[in-house]
C-alpha cells in the first residue's frame, strides 16, 4: 500500500483552501484502486496566472486550464499542476461538484496521465478508466 508521505503538496495561491492531507489521502486510495506501487509525485496548487504561463511554455496553448501533468523520471512519477481558481469556477457552475470533488476528478485525470494515458489518442481507454473510478471513488 502507497503512503501518503510519497506525495508532495504545495499550495503556490491563496484563493482557495487546500487540505493537503485530503489529497494525500485520495492519492492513496487511487493508486491503490489502480493497483500501482508506490511511487513519488507532487501536486502544486497555482493560479490561473501561473497555469496559463505553464500551458503556453509546454504546451503552446496561451490560456489557463484546469490540470497539466509533467512525467517524471528515475522512480519519480512526475508533477501534477492544478489551477485552483479554475477548479473552484468549474464547481462553481456545477449543480454536483464541489471543489473538493473536483480536485479529486483533477487528480484523478492527472494521474492517468502520468502513468502513461493519453486521452487524445488511446480510443477512449483513458476515459473509460476514468469514468470507472470516478464512480468507485465518488468524484
Amino acid at each position: 500500500m502507497n503512503r501518503p508521505s510519497n506525495y508532495h503538496v504545495l499550495n503556490r495561491q491563496r484563493r482557495h483552501a487546500v487540505d493537503a492531507r485530503r489529497v494525500r489521502q485520495f492519492l492513496s486510495q487511487l493508486t491503490l484502486q489502480l493497483g500501482r506501487p508506490a511511487a513519488s509525485l507532487s501536486v502544486v496548487f497555482v493560479t490561473d496566472e501561473a497555469m496559463r504561463m505553464y500551458n503556453r511554455n509546454y504546451r503552446g496553448l496561451d490560456k489557463a486550464t484546469d490540470v497539466l501533468s509533467f512525467a517524471g523520471d528515475d522512480g519519480y512519477l512526475g508533477d501534477i499542476l492544478i489551477s485552483a481558481e479554475t477548479a473552484y469556477n468549474q464547481a462553481r457552475k456545477s449543480p454536483t461538484l464541489t471543489f473538493e470533488t473536483n480536485v479529486r476528478r483533477l487528480l484523478l485525470h492527472g494521474l492517468l496521465h502520468l502513468l502513461g494515458y493519453d486521452h487524445e489518442t488511446d480510443d477512449g481507454e483513458m476515459r473509460a478508466i476514468e469514468r470507472r473510478l470516478r464512480r468507485r471513488l465518488q468524484c
